[in-house]
């Protein structure tokens, strides 16, 4: 078992997920939070299958994640 941290986004036409200190790229989606975590987890086991065990050792580990708000001139 390894804990990652996921972060769910709310969008208009439904939720999408992605794991932070992963090697590669995982997305998951869904209607609900609940879904699109579900989504995303099963997505996240399909990698470290296709890809090893390797893909879950990043270095050096996230220990927290923030949102924030920026305005931007463009």
């Amino acid at each position: 078992m390894k804990q990652l941290k996921i972060i769910v986004e709310k969008h208009p036409d439904g939720y999408v997920a992605y794991p932070l200190g992963l090697k590669g790229v995982v997305v998951g989606q869904g209607d609900s939070y609940e879904d699109a975590l579900s989504d995303v987890k099963s997505a996240i086991r399909f990698h470290v299958e296709s890809f090893g065990k390797a893909v879950l050792d990043v270095d050096p580990p996230i220990l927290e994640a923030f949102i924030a708000e920026a305005m931007i001139e463009v």
